[in-house]
């Protein structure tokens, strides 16, 4: 009788054991099955923990814009412009671990570079496409498509924007200082070197001078000016001709910012359109052609206004406010990249880079 109870609870305990293991075996198996189909539902929540962080960022520049190459001794980017854990390399043979990998454009299209795409690319490598051109000299972009994940350009929807200037806030407000129209002796200056009749600011530019006298200096008129006297030339005159080559959206380099605004003339601006002149820049402190019906209304305007010393000096109140920063170094737009790493998208790919490049045409 006592053997026949030993036995018995001997058997329930194996029971219960066994009943416990299957237990904690289906829990275990139904945790895996969990933690696969969270992985299956976002295959990129693992690996994509590396690709945006608060590490340092490394930046490799494949090759120099127009072979023109720049120190990189140090820490460039901390040293020179205060961004933090940016690292900007040349080295070729850091490509594995470079983060992004920039293309100047001129290079690639007239085949005097090409892109490594033999090389196995990192999960997580972004390839810049960089270009300041406007699209008429961008080439044919239609075998760099699905290639590249950002764009590095002048326009302000580029993933990095990179102007050729802009207006920085003063820290502190200035004072402005009236300008002396006693050292103005011409009403209209304007410094160009490549002048083609089919130009729509050549066609402007004939049309104004048929109105009013417009001054012109530049390899067009064999009257060249030297870096060290363009501003000096430009401040004797009231207004400056600030004439983009090409019609494009943002498209607005240094004829504003360095030309017309540090010359210390009023710009006429034409270029891009009214609003993208708006903003950017502050209202009364230039003048665009479109805002007059005709070129010949502009020319009695800028008459009318260089008589009269009060409103004529009403368009440099900006510089109370705003300063102007240009760029001109490309480790400084090159070292930006870091400033917005973490923002950008991670899976973005340019399906058809032509289209973009080319979607500013006005």
């Amino acid at each position: 009788m006592e053997l026949r109870e030993v036995v018995t609870l001997k058997m329930k305990k194996c029971i219960l054991l066994s009943f416990l293991c299957v237990l904690l075996l289906c829990l275990y198996n139904g945790w895996l099955r969990g933690l696969i189909g969270l992985t299956a539902i976002n295959p990129t929540a693992t690996s994509n923990r590396g690709c945006n962080s608060s590490r340092n960022v490394t930046i490799l520049l494949w090759y120099w814009p127009f072979g023109v190459s720049y120190n990189l001794e140090g820490d460039v980017c901390w040293d020179l412009y205060r961004i933090p854990r940016c690292s900007l390399v040349d080295k070729r043979s850091l490509f594995s671990s470079a983060d992004v990998v920039v293309f100047h454009n001129r290079e690639l299209i007239q085949g005097r570079q090409e892109l490594p795409l033999a090389l196995p690319r990192p999960q997580c490598q972004r390839w810049a496409w960089m270009s300041l051109e406007a699209p008429v000299h961008n080439g044919n972009l239609r075998p760099f498509a699905d290639i590249f994940n950002m764009t590095i350009t002048y326009r302000r929807d580029s993933d990095v924007a990179a102007p050729y200037g802009e207006l920085l806030p003063k820290e502190t407000g200035g004072h402005l200082v009236a300008n002396d129209l006693r050292n103005k002796s011409s009403l209209v200056c304007w410094a160009v070197s490549n002048y083609r009749m089919d130009h729509k600011r050549s066609q402007v530019y004939r049309e104004l001078n048929a109105a009013v006298s417009v001054k012109v200096y530049g390899k067009w008129t064999k009257k060249r000016l030297s870096s060290a006297n363009l501003l000096l030339t430009i401040s004797r005159c009231y207004f400056y001709l600030a004439f983009e080559n090409s019609l494009s959206k943002d498209y607005i380099t240094e004829k504003l910012w360095k030309n017309a605004y540090q010359g210390g003339a009023v710009p006429i601006v034409l270029g891009p359109p009214l609003s993208d002149y708006q903003a950017v820049a502050p209202p009364n402190s230039f003048i665009h052609v479109d805002e007059f019906a005709s070129v010949k209304e502009l020319g009695k305007y800028l008459q009318e206004l260089a008589k009269d010393k009060k409103r004529y000096n009403e368009y440099f109140t900006w510089q109370r406010e705003w300063k102007v920063k240009l760029y001109t170094d490309w480790r400084e737009r090159l070292c930006k990249i870091c400033l917005q790493y973490n923002s950008l998208p991670q899976h973005k790919v340019y399906s058809d880079l032509s289209a973009w490049a080319h979607s500013d045409k006005i």
